[in-house]
């Protein structure tokens, strides 16, 4: 059957045509179910991307983030989310990756409570990925999800006690170009959450589990009761008691740490979490204060979460959650494992030390990249929660007020000349992978995703916009940037080899860096200007 030709004028178009592959992803009721999700919550998000913009407007001209005066009761009064299901109380750890067949299932069988399948920041969206990354997910919810690596040999297969599964959808800043609705591209974050659920969601709640989502990017309150009305309008489309499709918040940008309470109350019934995304976070600060010379953050590896405003929105983030019933949720850790026995003793203690600040904050849990380094940073948790499952009892309540001026405060630090290479040839090579279709990808002993590829990006064209001075005296302008660049990727050649090189898409990856950086005006997303490239 082909769903293009008994489509009714102006609903669902698939560029290209759904051919009998596609057709077992979405099927025609999945299409009509999408049609009425696309139909009643499409041109809403336009209005919520506008409100974005005319905010970052007034930060461009020298407004602050604030909490809001105009939501001051939400913030005062006494109220608590819905609940926590039973199987999401205890998320010590947690892991990330995309939904590519050997990592689901990988993920599933790491000694984690959770895995989260990102169809966002370490995934390349390109069209028969984002299906596949489907199939991948339905296949490990009935449990017969298995792998054969043609290299090696080596069969993958499930075990008998998997974690978790929670799906990050697409941002709403992202369309999914391949389904057109009344001639314009859906939301990504609609299609994304539309067919996980509907494909999923009797298998989860069969299996004693949910539907559960993470919800990226979020920027304002207005934006989480967005979220809240998709969550409400499917419950009853599917006759299902409020509250069965459960989320967790990525609390990644700048404004929304100033609206926490009010994210989980538009949320309330379905919200459980929220978690510091620290990397999307600090490339925010970057855009929030792209106008401000006065907040230019130095090198990446300096801004580690010890510093004053990132510490800041850890301990009010846990004081929020705990305040409302719901957890709070750590940042990733991006290390990944080395073969190198000294080199991994200092992955490992930086992992301590990093969960041990976390846990001190009273974080319910955390994130880790790799399954290698699950059992360090479980081993935390396991430490201070002792018997319990969660942190929730630790409610901060003596803490002093965190006032904005904490939260915005200017971070110290070095620019360096070798910091600023690094930052080039790491972006450079993390475009070049998202562009031919990997979203996640370990350069230097870290796993880069889109996140640390945008604060590589970012920062730099903030640094060209103040003509910053680096330590050596050197002042960063667009054409010393431009002189960095051919070195760096003469650098690239080398490290990778001349055929690596030639056969990949590294001029293209370098070109499109060159234009991100030296742009007039900051580019929103690095992934927005790449995915033109993708099929």
């Amino acid at each position: 059957m082909d769903l293009q030709s008994k489509k009714p004028p102006n609903e669902l178009t698939f560029i290209p045509p759904l051919c009998e592959q596609g057709q077992d992803v979405i099927t025609e009721e999945l299409a009509s179910f999408l049609c009425q999700l696309a139909s009643d919550f499409s041109a809403p998000v336009l209005e919520l991307l506008k409100a974005r913009q005319e905010r970052q407007g007034r930060f461009d001209a020298g407004d602050l983030p604030d909490f809001l005066p105009e939501t001051a009761d939400i913030r005062k009064k006494n109220w608590c989310i819905r609940g926590i299901p039973e199987d999401l109380q205890d998320r010590r750890i947690e892991i990330t990756g995309p939904p590519e067949r050997k990592m689901v299932i990988n993920a599933l069988n790491a000694n984690v409570k959770v895995f989260m399948a990102d169809f966002e920041d370490s995934f390349s969206p390109a069209w028969g990925a984002v299906l596949q990354g489907q199939r991948n997910l339905t296949d490990a919810i009935a449990r017969t999800i298995s792998y054969q690596q043609v290299e090696t040999g080596r069969h993958y297969t499930l075990g008998s006690d998997p974690s978790v599964l929670i799906c990050r959808v697409r941002g709403l800043h992202l369309i999914e170009k391949h389904v057109v609705f009344k001639e314009a591209p859906i939301p990504a974050a609609l299609f994304d959450f539309a067919v996980y659920f509907y494909r999923n969601y009797k298998a989860l709640l069969e299996n004693g589990s949910g539907p559960y989502f993470y919800l990226p990017k979020l920027q304002s309150y207005q934006e989480a009761a967005w979220w809240n009305a998709v969550f409400c309008f499917t419950e009853d489309r599917f006759e299902l008691p409020r509250g069965t499709i459960k989320a967790t918040v990525l609390i990644e940008t700048l404004p929304a740490v100033f609206e926490m309470d009010e994210i989980l109350y538009q949320l309330k019934d379905h919200i459980v979490a929220l978690n510091c995304g620290r990397w999307d976070y600090i490339f925010s600060y970057i855009k929030t204060f792209r106008n401000h010379p006065d907040r230019v953050l130095p090198d990446r590896q300096a801004v580690t979460m010890d510093k004053s405003f990132l510490n800041a929105y850890s301990r009010l983030l846990v004081k929020t959650c705990h305040r409302r019933g719901a957890m709070a949720m750590g940042g990733m850790a991006a290390f990944i494992p080395s073969k190198d026995p000294e080199k991994n003793a200092w992955v490992l203690n930086k992992i301590t030390g990093d969960k041990t600040l976390e846990v001190k904050n009273g974080h319910d849990g955390s994130w880790v990249a790799h399954p290698g380094l699950a059992d360090t940073a479980k081993a935390v948790f396991d430490t201070a929660l002792g018997a319990r499952k969660n942190q929730l009892d630790i409610l901060r309540e003596e803490d002093a007020h965190i006032f904005a001026e904490e939260l915005l405060a200017p971070c110290e630090g070095e620019r360096t000349e070798e910091g600023m290479r690094h930052n080039i040839r790491v972006a450079v090579q993390y475009i070049e992978a998202w562009i031919g279709g990997n979203g996640c990808v370990p350069i230097y002993g870290l796993m880069e995703d889109a996140a640390t590829a945008e604060i590589a990006r970012a920062s730099i064209w903030q640094w060209i916009k103040h003509k910053k001075s680096l330590s050596n005296g050197k002042t960063v302008t667009a054409d010393f940037f431009r002189a960095c660049l051919l070195e760096e990727m003469q650098t690239l050649k080398k490290e990778l080899g001349a055929s690596k090189f030639t056969q990949g898409q590294y001029e293209q990856a370098g070109r499109l860096m060159e234009k991100l950086t030296t742009d007039e005006h900051l580019a929103d997303f690095l992934t927005l200007s790449s995915y033109e490239f993708l099929n």
